[in-house]
């Protein structure tokens, strides 16, 4: 009996040792997908004998007194897969066992032919970037990604859910921009010959305007310059870009109207509507910006007879004379030409630094605006009242062409007798301007915000006035849109009033950085940006995490 029990347990270690080390193999995921899946055996070629067991020569032949070892299973067994690494990250991943996708040979973006309409251009440019087919098809095969529209209503605005599962990819959202979004994290999951993890992706942004402001009035910009910035924010998930295209310095977008206050060099229409057409199939509102009264030196260089003087005759630099009616009249025929090339939903009508309201009585210095205010408000009325009224005259000229207006925080003035129109977003910056209030004050009066707040999201060039270039480790660390002012936060219960939050580039010396260093300036900035308006709440990974991973994509 003693030799005959020893001989059945050596051969029940050398089985047991067999099972396992097949067991092995078969866990050994497969990512590509055309590789074994669930269900289907894989031949490795070698395998690394599991710890602990002892390594068999050969399998034992079966005797009447060695039990026969059970077959392995052909299916695989794959650890729970992990959170895709992207920048923005995803907001929720629901893990799942698999191999997970990656495109292989005979893969292809497929959309359904009821939504080829609205997906193709979405479909046609991830299978562009992935390196792989485009069709339009009701039948997605293994190894596919199929992009599709869900019901109306069916999910948050510009939200989606990525599904990877048994060998295909699924994108689904309720709108194009939410699909497209999905493509945005496919593309970055696998990257570097990654592949996207089993399981399932739900995402929407938490704040609906995201992006960056760009002054091309006091720095001409090229045109492939700012479709490499469109293509960059769109990788990112951030939808609008703002254009100041006219200031003091120069006026840089051709006009038929008034030829004559164009600057040297310029972007032509042609090339601006390249840049709204690329813009909209990324998903991005351009949002344009004619600031008035004030920044308008380059228009004044050509009509200096609308200058604003003071009591002395004095030239108040870049400020428009409000009171005279001729004013008013060639900044709306600016704003009735550059609207329809311009399609987007809001428009910037900067109201900003108007220079006349700095000096320490307004009314005395400017008898001509305190006159022209009196016999529109009343014998009361200040020149702040006709600086409100200027604001609220432009907001009906773009309103009337189905655009939203917005304007800078600093041209929101209080207790006057004329006051703002309620539905002009407030692009906050600054604290510290003639005008300016704090944050609280805007939101406490009911009114929506946009955060741009010059402490953290302003790249001037050059750095003057105390100004220093943003850095995206203070953005992503300390920084969230409640930021509004400084480094304070607002109260929480006002986070629904703060629709998003722009990084803003200004040229102020213009001559500091070439547009190669402002784009590697901007680069981490904008990605901690994208991190914060698309999730507010905590990152999960530390700075130096996050700096190496989007620095890899």
């Amino acid at each position: 009996m003693m030799p005959q029990t020893k001989q059945y347990a050596r051969s029940h270690v050398i089985a047991t040792a067999t099972v396992a080390a097949l067991v092995t193999l078969a866990a050994v995921p497969g990512c590509a997908s055309g590789t074994s899946g669930p269900g289907e055996a894989r031949a490795p070629a070698a395998a690394s004998t599991p710890a602990g067991a002892t390594a068999p020569d050969a399998t034992p032949a079966a005797t009447p007194s060695t039990p026969q070892a059970p077959a392995p299973s052909p299916t695989s067994a794959f650890p729970l897969s992990t959170a895709p690494r992207t920048v923005p990250a995803v907001r929720e991943h629901v893990p799942a066992r698999g191999p997970g996708w990656r495109p292989g040979p005979e893969a292809r973006v497929v959309v359904p032919p009821a939504d080829s309409a609205a997906l193709a251009d979405e479909g046609k440019l991830l299978a562009g970037e992935l390196r792989i087919g485009f069709a339009e098809s009701a039948t997605p095969r293994k190894g596919d990604v199929e992009l599709s529209l869900g019901s109306k209503g069916s999910g948050a605005p510009e939200s989606y859910t990525l599904t990877v599962r048994d060998g295909q990819v699924r994108i689904t959202g309720p709108d194009q921009a939410g699909v497209f979004y999905g493509t945005r994290t496919l593309k970055q999951e696998v990257s570097g010959g990654r592949s996207a993890p089993e399981g399932t992706v739900r995402d929407a942004p938490a704040k609906p305007q995201r992006g960056l402001n760009l002054d091309i009035a006091r720095k001409h910009f090229t045109p492939d310059w700012i479709e490499d910035r469109l293509r960059e924010m769109a990788d990112l998930k951030l939808n609008q870009l703002g254009l100041h295209f006219s200031d003091d310095q120069a006026f840089r977008i051709e006009s038929d109207t008034h030829p004559e206050i164009v600057s040297t060099p310029h972007l032509t229409k042609a090339q601006v509507r390249g840049i709204t057409a690329l813009a909209a199939r990324l998903h991005i509102t351009v949002v344009p910006e004619i600031d008035s009264p004030g920044h308008l030196g380059a228009v004044l260089r050509a009509y200096p007879g609308l200058q604003l003087r003071d009591v002395q005759g004095r030239a108040v630099k870049g400020a428009v004379d409000i009171a005279n009616p001729a004013s008013a009249k060639l900044v709306d025929e600016l704003l009735r030409e550059y609207l329809p090339l311009f399609p987007g939903a809001l428009w910037n009508l900067g109201a900003d630094e108007y220079q006349a309201l700095v000096y320490r009585d307004p009314q005395t210095s400017f008898p001509q605006l305190t006159t022209a205010a009196r016999q529109r408000y009343g014998p009361t009325a200040r020149v702040q009242d006709l600086a409100t009224g200027w604001l609220n005259d432009r907001a009906d000229v773009v309103r009337s062409a189905d655009r939203a207006p917005a304007a800078w925080n600093d041209g929101f003035f209080t207790g006057g007798l004329a006051q703002p129109a309620r539905d002009i977003q407030v692009e906050y910056w600054t604290g510290k301007e003639n005008g300016a209030r704090p944050p609280l004050e805007y939101l406490r009066e009911g009114r929506k915000v946009v955060n741009l707040n010059d402490e953290y999201l302003y790249y001037v060039l050059g750095q003057p006035n105390q100004f220093t270039y943003p850095d995206g480790r203070r953005i992503y660390e300390q920084w969230t849109p409640l930021v509004l002012r400084g480094t304070a936060a607002v109260p929480a219960r006002y986070a629904g009033q703060i629709l998003g939050a722009r990084l803003a580039v200004w040229c102020d010396l213009a001559g500091a950085q070439t547009q190669a260093q402002v784009a590697a300036g901007i680069r981490l900035p904008l990605a901690a940006l994208s991190q914060k308006v698309w999730d507010s709440r905590t990152p999960a990974l530390d700075w130096p995490a996050f700096k190496a991973l989007a620095d890899r994509l």
